[in-house]
């Protein structure tokens, strides 16, 4: 088979797995819209209940009560979805693997999905609270805290990815130490930098209390520590077992 045909036929492929994402993606959103409510009634719940008596959300513009639910539908559909759009991704670039990488990937795929999961569910159970509760309890007197629903969303989303994206550490230093792009010695020696680092992104993502952003930033610390460990225990077997054909030479 010549280059162009081998290109074209990938670029097929990648269609098709595209498309079936894109499918799959608008029928669990489809499913869940009706509902879109009522799970943003669940996502409400850390502010209403750091409310006075009798406090509500609202909404300020005339298309919000609209587009809220259905941007409460498409995450809940993205977070569904996300264990079926990361297999067809995995699909597509297994055939270019070796082995060994092949076999690497697919519980690093896996243990990707569920610590964004768990980062989502520390900043809702734990951070969230917190957040609210000091926005609320710095309020001057005789103000009522009402927050448009609209502007809610945004905020709470922004904070899923933040912790999301932070309970990924390990697998990235895992990814960079197994695949020899970087030693551990050398992720050790930047340890104060990453809690630097940590500390920073703590300031720019969460509220202005220290508390939200320390709350961001040990983890990510204590994350960052957890991949080195289990990158260097990984590397001990790897360079333990007999090497496949297509990793010497």
């Amino acid at each position: 088979m010549s280059v162009t045909n081998t290109f074209i036929s990938h670029l097929l492929e990648l269609r098709d797995r595209l498309l079936r994402t894109l499918l799959v993606f608008v029928a669990v959103f489809i499913c869940l819209f009706p509902f879109a409510n009522d799970i943003y009634t669940l996502l409400a719940q850390p502010m209403l209940a750091k409310l006075p008596a009798g406090g509500q959300m609202i909404a300020t513009a005339v298309t919000t009560p609209f587009f809220v639910p259905m941007k409460v539908a498409m995450m809940a559909a993205f977070l569904l979805t996300l264990p079926h759009s990361l297999y067809q991704i995995w699909s597509f670039v297994s055939p270019g693997l070796y082995a060994h990488e092949r076999k690497l990937m697919a519980p690093l795929v896996f243990a990707s999905t569920l610590l964004f999961l768990l980062g989502m569910a520390f900043a809702y159970f734990l951070v969230l609270p917190v957040v609210f509760g000091f926005i609320t309890g710095i309020a001057p007197q005789g103000v009522a805290v009402m927050t448009d629903i609209g502007n809610y969303l945004d905020f709470i989303l922004g904070l899923f990815m933040a912790f999301g994206l932070a309970f990924e550490v390990p697998v990235a230093v895992v990814m960079i130490v197994l695949f020899g792009w970087v030693e551990i010695a050398s992720l050790k020696e930047a340890r104060g930098y990453v809690v630097v680092g940590a500390f920073v992104l703590g300031a720019i993502f969460t509220p202005p209390d220290v508390l939200s952003q320390i709350m961001l930033a040990i983890p990510l610390w204590l994350l960052y520590e957890l991949g080195i460990i289990i990158a260097g225990v990984l590397k001990r077997q790897r360079d333990a077992s007999p090497r496949l054909p297509d990793e010497q030479g």
